[in-house]
């Protein structure tokens, strides 16, 4: 077991017992505030450690980084050390912040409280991939549009279907996004018009972070992919879906896609999630021999949408969980890079809507509403 990760770890910080940050958790992020500027900083209970201050106590000095890339306005110069050095970071965070130690005498200038804390998209993307993977998501999908008895298309089973999206239009979550305008076809016997989306869509998605890959012309192997992968975040693909439909053929997501996903504020480290990890499904036909992975590579991450109205009111619309995919972060990230491709630091790659069996937990209003 990782020992940051162990169950009777206790912080002297004060961690409410329904918190979503305990100990074991230590996401990363960046955040502002009144007094700092935007910074690295790590989540504990309602608090925030200020990794910016800890770095200049020399802190954090002799595991592979710089004071100097806890300065900066994103994770990326942190994240581009590689999974050794964002290991031994959260290690010794998870140290300072257990019962003992020192750093509680100096809570005042290391700590800022959520509530007073601007939270910012946490990396520069320089890239992003949306995949394709949970395949009851795109069974029903291909029920609504294509024939029922045949839904999955003939390469679904084969390869991590994606495609490359729009890096400048992800936002952190909590930032407005504006409803799209485009071309739409509501009557197939009468020419398409231009307005703004009357189908506008959410898909519950994850997304994994990326440590810097190989040189352009290597790959990278389900073997080898944990150690490129820094962690993950919750994402919404936000789907303009009449726009979608009139568009899509022949090359795929365009308009209806990049106008806007949103982003968690907070990147959870591959290393928290270890005890989650579950067996994934029997994946048949078998896979290509570049795709074969060992061991346990899904996550039994529960997850929920909550739509919320203007008043205040609330519906859970969604209960769904990461488990549900059919091809793992392993497999996605080997496919990307078996040409070749090369991968930067803070690229990020997402899911795809995760749908589970059963309509309690479809995971995009396109299914929920068939």
């Amino acid at each position: 077991m990782i020992e940051a990760n162990r169950p009777d770890l206790q912080s002297w910080v004060d961690i409410p017992a329904d918190s979503d940050f305990p100990i074991q958790n230590l996401p990363f992020g960046v955040f502002s505030s009144a007094e700092r500027s935007a910074r690295p900083g790590v989540a504990i209970g309602d608090q925030i450690l200020d990794l910016q201050a800890v770095a200049e106590q020399g802190l954090l000095d002799g595991l592979g980084c710089e004071r100097t890339d806890f300065a900066q306005p994103t994770l990326n110069a942190f994240i581009d050390r590689g999974k050794a050095a964002t290991r031994a970071v959260r290690g010794r965070v998870s140290e300072l912040l257990r019962e003992g130690s020192d750093l509680a005498a100096e809570a005042a200038s290391v700590l800022v409280a959520q509530a007073e804390a601007i939270l910012h998209l946490p990396v520069h993307i320089g890239d992003y991939t949306d995949f394709y993977s949970s395949e009851d998501h795109a069974r029903n999908v291909g029920k609504m549009f294509r024939d029922p008895d045949n839904a999955l298309l003939p390469n679904w089973k084969h390869i991590p279907v994606g495609y490359h999206g729009r890096a400048s239009s992800i936002v952190v979550s909590g930032t407005p996004i504006k409803r799209p305008h485009g071309q739409t076809r509501p009557n197939d016997s009468e020419p398409p018009v231009y307005g703004p989306s009357r189908l506008l869509d959410f898909e519950l998605e994850m997304a994994f972070v990326t440590h810097p890959g190989k040189p352009l012309g290597d790959s990278i192997s389900t073997e080898e992919a944990d150690d490129y992968i820094f962690g993950l975040a919750l994402f919404n693909d936000w789907s303009a879906r009449d726009i979608q439909k009139w568009e899509y053929v022949p090359l795929g997501p365009f308009l209806g896609k990049n106008f806007g996903s949103s982003m968690s504020p907070w990147i959870v480290t591959l290393d928290a999630l270890e005890p989650y990890r579950v067996p994934g499904p029997l994946q048949d036909p078998e896979v290509l021999p570049y795709l074969a992975y060992e061991g346990d590579a899904h996550y039994d991450v529960a997850l929920q949408v909550e739509i919320i109205s203007e008043s205040g009111a609330g519906k859970t619309v969604c209960q769904s969980n990461f488990k549900h995919m059919y091809w793992n972060m392993r497999q996605q990230l080997a496919h990307h890079a078996v040409n070749g491709c090369n991968i930067r630091g803070g690229d990020v790659m997402a899911s795809g809507t995760i749908s589970g069996p059963e309509p309690g937990s479809y995971g995009s209003m396109l299914e929920i509403s068939w």
